[in-house]
């Protein structure tokens, strides 16, 4: 046996024999080492999401706009650049926490301030400062010597080595020039011009041609010099000649033409600096970007599902975490904004950007244009660095660092860019053919792609989106037209396939777990929607429901139409609830008496509330004098029923506020003495016009219960009015007290039942709100439309969906994607024409759908 080793196979044996955990462990680490450079980006975002400063900001904008985008791998420069920039930044760190730096002296006070300058550069004191700095130093290290080991780490030397040498020729050049007078400078000025236009691609022509312009400039430093030898020798043959007065003034003259050359010289030094130190910054920056939008190779790879993914979680995140992207919105709901008609700025800017740029993503992966899709990386890339780590702080005015909901949406964005970038790398696809949940035919994709379609507009939006930004001759209805029996194919296959897995045998009945299971599941589900409203209404306040105690009662008696003659209101201490024994006697009072007895069985102990009103209102009685003689003429009319009015006031910590009123015509002439001479001894009495037992429903006004009253008559009350004389003059309020009450007591009061219905939890009021009648009109009978859907008109579509196979007409529609994205929009048009041809003609369409 060839290449056979014992020592091998041993090794192999001894491997295999370890336990199971050990073996768990070496695959970590050769998963880690197989992916060191993402174990280094993970910990350089993670860093820079925990300090959130300007110093760490610099490494993820290099990692998604160079390291992510280079072809195969990050060269050797960019991680040199991120150790000794993180080497740097640990200096600095630590440089700057000693503690004689006037901003080290408030820490407490300045270090949740958000737009306070050490904490947005990163220089501010705390603890722990350069934790993530050595962590993330330390996976730089272990990615450098992973690199060496397998010779990765230099390969790009011998490629920089020629371009190294030409630079240093140019070099050599400029300063040979440098010595030179006024003429050479100009010429290196032409040669820095001649290299800035001589910048062509691809790389090796740019190398030729500036090897010729810097022998050109080499020529013309050499000529130059050697005319300007012969004119300085000229003119000091001229000037020898001359005497000695005129001598003086051509030195004067001289001199400022010295000074101005030299100023020249300087000026074209600097130029010739600035114009080279720029060429090498910007021409390297050119070619990559070049090189990565005009590759000589390209993978091509469509991870745009998983960008949409990506950016379908942000959004997600946004909807429900959009208080993290405001001010003051801590303990904000979006539903209950949404239900005020508020909609909260942060949150709707956030969600129009979000649904922007996914629409901006669609529209450059139909156009496969990778420079458009190189732009919009840049610019997400910077804007939403600037947006999140300098503007969102000031908004919700707290830290990034703070603030976790933003960290999520950042870290879920950081995955989109590494997406992003790794599909600039490899290049769009060549073709774009249906939806990616049509790849397969099975029941995950089936349930899925039918998911995706009863999600509101997002079908339609994609539809139209697909048209605008793909080439094509069909109309937009014609488009439509084709998803949509495209959608029904793909359906019909997916049901057909499943035919094939599970056949069914001719002749044999159907199984009773698929009749039970299937068909007993939808009579439940039926019977359950019929009937919700009902079981819904009364298990929501007997099972769940929540008991409604009142927090305050208040009573307001009106004579006649007058000022008030008695006001009082019970809370805490004078709301008691019963106990056992006052609910037994409550219960033993209405034996045999039905209607009373099946009120009762409704509620429990803790919702029945005893009221004890203070006797004594609660305000004085300022009638004016001429309504009070008209009122006694009125008590003293014999003929005529004076109106008594009593109004209560109920008022729950889980319901409105609810009223009621109860309106008595009786005979009260006793009244006029009480009322004209104000006697404490004087009573009289208001027959069957207090209530004593109250309803106080969840949402409708509080009622007396008649069930409870002896005959279905009200109690009787007993008034008087008293009088009180100061040196501040006479005051006047009345006294009321009930006759017959369970409680009894010596002081003049009233006594006042409140039976209290239960309501639903807060959860659930969305639909308690509506009521029996509200459910049945907005839910059953909505519900029943579309079930009859599926139960009716079953006979019109038979020619459509008993298809027995479907797979030519499938492949006509992926013919009519394939030529399109080709560019054959004529034989396009001609397929669409046959496509509609066979949905028109049933004995065609009978040929095509035979089994095979």
């Amino acid at each position: 046996r060839m290449f056979h080793d014992d020592e091998l196979e041993e090794s192999e044996k001894f491997y295999v024999g370890q336990p199971r955990v050990l073996l768990l462990i070496y695959a970590l680490y050769n998963t880690l080492v197989a992916r060191s450079e993402m174990v280094c980006y993970f910990v350089i975002i993670l860093n820079h999401m925990i300090s959130a400063s300007m110093i760490t900001l610099v490494l993820p904008i290099l990692i998604f706009l160079w390291a992510m985008l280079s072809v195969p791998r990050p060269s050797k420069r960019f991680w040199m650049t991120a150790i000794v920039y993180t080497e740097v930044a640990i200096v600095i760190k630590y440089f700057f926490q000693f503690g004689f730096f006037p901003w080290n002296k408030h820490v407490d006070y300045t270090k949740d301030k958000p737009y306070h300058p050490p904490n947005i550069i990163g220089i501010e004191k705390k603890e722990g400062y350069v934790h993530y700095d050595l962590v993330q130093l330390l996976a730089l290290f272990f990615h450098r010597s992973i690199l060496k080991c397998h010779g990765l780490w230099d390969e790009d030397e011998k490629g920089d080595s020629s371009s190294n040498k030409e630079d240093t020729d140019d070099e050599l050049s400029l300063t040979g020039g440098r010595r030179d007078s006024s003429a050479s400078l100009k010429s290196v000025n032409l040669a820095a011009s001649v290299e800035s236009i001589h910048v062509h691609f691809p790389e090796q022509q740019t190398a030729i041609r500036r090897k010729s312009s810097s022998s050109i400039s080499q020529l013309s430093h050499r000529s130059s010099f050697s005319s300007h030898r012969s004119k300085r020798g000229s003119t000091s043959t001229r000037n020898s000649s001359q005497k000695g007065s005129s001598v003086l003034s051509i030195k004067q003259k001289s001199r400022k033409e010295l000074l101005m050359e030299k100023f020249r010289e300087q000026m074209i030094k600097a130029k010739a600096f600035t114009i080279k130190k720029t060429l090498q910054v910007y021409v390297p920056i050119r070619q990559f970007f070049y090189n990565l939008i005009h590759p000589d190779y390209s993978a091509v790879t469509d991870v745009y599902v998983l960008m949409f993914l990506a950016d379908t979680v942000d959004f997600i995140i946004i909807v429900f975490g959009f208080w993290a992207f405001g001010k003051h919105s801590a303990a904000a709901d979006i539903t209950s904004s949404l239900s005020e008609d508020q909609v909260p700025e942060a949150f709707l800017v956030m969600v129009l950007i979000q649904f922007g740029t996914m629409v901006v993503d669609r529209a450059l992966y139909l156009k496969k244009t990778v420079m458009g899709k190189v732009i919009f990386q840049v610019i997400l890339v910077f804007g939403i660095h600037f947006w999140m780590f300098f503007i969102l702080p000031g908004v919700t005015e707290r830290k990034f660092s703070q603030n976790t909901v933003a960290q999520l949406w950042y870290f879920v964005k950081c995955v989109y860019f590494g997406l992003s970038a790794y599909q600039i790398r490899c290049g769009y696809p060549t073709r774009v053919l249906g939806n990616f949940l049509t790849k397969s035919y099975n029941y995950v994709n089936l349930f899925l792609f039918q998911g995706f379609r009863l999600v509101p507009f997002l079908t339609e939006l994609r539809a139209v989106m697909d048209w605008v930004w793909t080439d094509t001759t069909l109309s937009l209805s014609s488009w439509i037209c084709v998803e949509d029996i495209y959608a029904h194919i793909f359906i019909l296959k997916c049901w057909r396939e499943s035919e094939k897995r599970y056949p069914q045998p001719r002749g044999q009945k159907k199984k009773k777990v698929v009749k039970y299971g299937m068909g007993g599941m939808i009579i439940v589900l039926l019977i359950c929607i019929v009937w919700f409203p009902l079981l819904f209404m009364s298990l929501i306040k007997s099972v769940a429901g929540i008991t409604n105690k009142p927090l305050d009662v208040s009573i307001t008696i009106t004579l006649g139409g007058y000022q008030p003659i008695f006001t009082m209101s019970a809370q805490q201490n004078q709301l008691k609830s019963l106990d056992v024994n006052e609910f037994n006697d409550l219960l033993s009072t209405y034996r045999g008496n039905t209607a009373a007895l099946q009120f009762l069985e409704g509620y429990a102990r803790e919702d029945i509330t005893r009221a004890d009103l203070e006797g004594n209102s609660n305000s004085l009685w300022t009638i004016s004098p001429p309504s009070r003689n008209k009122m006694i003429q009125g008590l003293l009319d014999f003929d005529a029923d004076f109106t008594v009015v009593l109004s209560w006031t109920i008022q729950s910590c889980l319901t409105r506020l609810l009223h009621g009123h109860g309106l008595r015509h009786c005979a009260i002439a006793d009244l006029a003495p009480v009322v004209f001479c104000s006697w404490s001894e004087a009573w009289g009495t208001l027959e069957e016009v207090y209530p004593y037992y109250i309803k106080a429903p969840s949402d409708s006004l509080a009622k007396p219960i008649k069930q409870l009253l002896k005959d279905c008559k009200w109690e009787n009350i007993t008034v008087s009015l008293v009088k009180n004389g100061s040196e501040e003059g006479a005051r006047e309020w009345w006294v009321l007290n009930q006759l017959e009450k369970r409680h009894k007591t010596s002081q003049e009061s009233l006594e006042l039942f409140i039976f209290s219905d239960k309501v639903s939890p807060p959860s659930l009021g969305f639909l308690a709100g509506y009521g029996i009648m509200g459910l049945y009109a907005s839910v059953v009978l909505v519900i029943g439309k579309f079930v009859r859907e599926f139960f009716s008109g079953i006979s019109h579509s038979i020619m459509f969906e008993e298809l027995p196979n479907v797979d030519r007409i499938l492949k006509l529609c992926t013919d009519i994607f394939l030529v399109r994205e080709t560019g054959e929009l004529e034989l396009e048009e001609d397929l669409y024409a046959k496509l509609i041809f066979l949905y028109r003609s049933p004995e065609t369409m009978i040929k095509w759908t035979r089994e095979k």
